[in-house]
């Protein structure tokens, strides 16, 4: 359990942000429901008695200020992230206190390294963005596969996913990235990010998941976070995600709920199958749980409680395999995800 430190939790009333308040508490915090809805806010509070909760909105950096008084951290749990990310990282700034978030968005990662790591750096201020399914856990799986190398030639991060039926904040998050690029596309690819045009569908191939997912078919070229969070602090200059089709094609519908238990957790099962590669050697971890938005939340919390407890490695603005010991971390998650230890092989197989 932890001391009663108190953690704002900016969007405490969306989907993941419920995940978040109810995780801190668990884990001892006091959480401090913030957000811009009055009414939302106050119905969070009633379900969770004793908190406290605070309105403020990205406009009003008056409102953020007070909103985070008293507050040992802040996680950012309300999309889209382009437009809440930088105000809640400059109030947390003039706070002095660590900043994490659920980010998936590329564009809205990139602005955060972009524009606020020599800042945060100078302040001694902990920024630690994407810190969430996309972007955090893939980073820590790819860190956790480097492990005594210092570099490689490619990275592959495929998630099997049995469904996703995503909330209304991704689906604005994915709008807000999609406009941000002129709806072209994105990958990383020669050290660099590079967008493009593209044409018609994206392309498939078959991935062989461990079982008893199995051989299941993937887009190829259905990028994540990951794109960022992985070589702001490693050397490999190709990075690589991939989705399964059949959760894609559930992206796409996007007109179903997701079924859910007393918890608020979906049914969803996922696996995260992460490939690194150098010379003719390739290292494999995979991570397997349920509920990508809940699996989010211990994510998040674990980053908050390292922070706090000078359990990191660097300051500043740092992806989660940077400011952590990555294989202790996902070890520390062990009861919201299965990771099986790393796997080298040299025999060339297909990725």
């Amino acid at each position: 359990m932890e001391s009663g430190q108190v953690v704002a939790v900016f969007g405490a009333y969306g989907h993941t942000g419920r995940f978040v308040v109810t995780e801190l508490r668990d884990r001892g915090f006091v959480p401090l429901l913030v957000g811009r809805d009055a009414g939302k806010l106050r119905a969070l509070a009633a379900s969770h008695p004793g908190l406290e909760h605070r309105v403020a909105s990205v406009d009003d950096p008056a409102s953020l200020d007070e909103a985070l008084r008293g507050a040992a951290a802040v996680v950012n749990c309300a999309g889209p992230f382009a437009s809440t990310a930088a105000p809640v990282i400059e109030a947390a700034l003039r706070a002095r206190i660590p900043y994490v978030d659920v980010a998936a968005e590329i564009e809205a990662n990139i602005d955060t390294f972009r524009h606020f790591t020599d800042r945060a750096r100078s302040a001694g201020v902990a920024v630690v963005p994407a810190m969430a399914f996309y972007g955090g856990l893939g980073d820590l799986l790819v860190t956790t596969a480097m492990g005594d190398w210092t570099s490689a030639d490619e990275a592959h991060v495929a998630y099997g996913l049995s469904s996703w039926h995503p909330t209304a904040g991704t689906l604005a998050s994915g709008t807000v990235s999609r406009d941000r690029r002129d709806g072209r596309r994105v990958r990383y690819t020669g050290g660099r990010l590079e967008y493009y045009d593209g044409e018609g569908g994206l392309p498939t191939l078959d991935w062989d998941f461990p079982a008893p997912l199995g051989r299941r078919t993937v887009l190829a070229e259905f990028t994540m976070a990951d794109v960022v969070t992985v070589p702001s602090h490693l050397s490999i200059p190709q990075v690589r995600t991939y989705m399964t089709t059949d959760a894609a094609r559930d992206l796409a519908a996007a007109d179903a709920p997701a079924p859910v238990d007393e918890r608020g957790r979906s049914a969803q099962t996922f696996v995260v199958d992460v490939v690194v590669r150098s010379g003719d050697t390739r290292r494999r971890v995979v991570a397997s749980g349920q509920d990508i938005y809940a699996v989010s939340a211990p994510l998040a919390v674990e980053a908050v409680h390292r922070v706090l407890t000078g359990r990191t490695r660097t300051s500043g603005v740092a992806s989660a395999g940077e400011i952590f010991d990555a294989p202790d971390f996902l070890r520390a998650l062990s009861a919201h995800l299965s990771v099986t230890p790393r796997h080298e092989s040299r025999v060339p197989q297909a990725v």
